[in-house]
């Protein structure tokens, strides 16, 4: 029998994951996609109600409109292979008044140092929405998601695209910057396409 490495035996753990269980209403269920070939790394909020139901990262709206953004299909989307799928909080936080609780605060400090070292085939990082942008790019976020997001020229040429969460629920963002479909969208379609070949 072929003994675990410890890329292996580190999402055995994760997977496993009960640190923030006191704090999760529907109980811990870690949702993660990732594989040492990964060329791609997607870094987004922490997984929804749907998503922590079955298990599957992006498996809703959210989901549907992210991968039309990078111009993919599911099976391709869902190839670990290629494509790592790695939240600043593994687990579904819960909901609030305006929406889903934010991811909780022990999950990336704990997890991320000892996991993405592993990806050294990425070729592009996305931090999708606040809480991702926040915890990949650092000082380097502007005040506002706006601020970053209209930055991204910069980020980019750091190896990281910064993305709005693709929720309906920003709709009203998509509409006031119409300059992300027009500008930011293509270009990333044009990497995803080449990094994914």
């Amino acid at each position: 029998m072929k003994k675990a490495s410890p890329f292996d035996r580190l999402l055995t753990e994760i997977r496993a994951c009960t640190l923030c269980a006191a704090h999760l209403a529907n109980g811990p269920r870690p949702v993660l996609q990732v594989s040492v070939s990964s060329r791609l790394l997607i870094v987004s909020q922490a997984p929804g109600r749907k998503v922590h139901a079955t298990g599957i990262p992006f498996n809703d709206v959210s989901g549907d409109r992210l991968r039309a953004w990078l111009g993919i299909d599911r099976d391709t989307f869902y190839d670990a292979q290629r494509i790592a799928i790695v939240p600043m909080g593994f687990c579904f936080p819960g909901s609030g008044r305006n929406g889903d609780l934010p991811p909780r605060p022990e999950c990336a400090p704990t997890w991320h140092p000892r996991l993405l070292p592993h990806l050294k085939h990425v070729q592009l990082t996305l931090a999708i929405g606040q809480y991702a942008q926040a915890g990949i790019l650092g000082a380097q976020c502007g005040p506002s998601l706006t601020d970053t997001m209209q930055a991204w020229r910069t980020h980019r040429a750091h190896g990281v695209l910064p993305l709005p969460h693709p929720s309906p629920r920003n709709q009203l963002w998509l509409k006031r910057n119409p300059w992300f479909e027009a500008e930011l969208l293509p270009v990333l379609r044009s990497e995803v396409k080449h990094i994914l070949l």
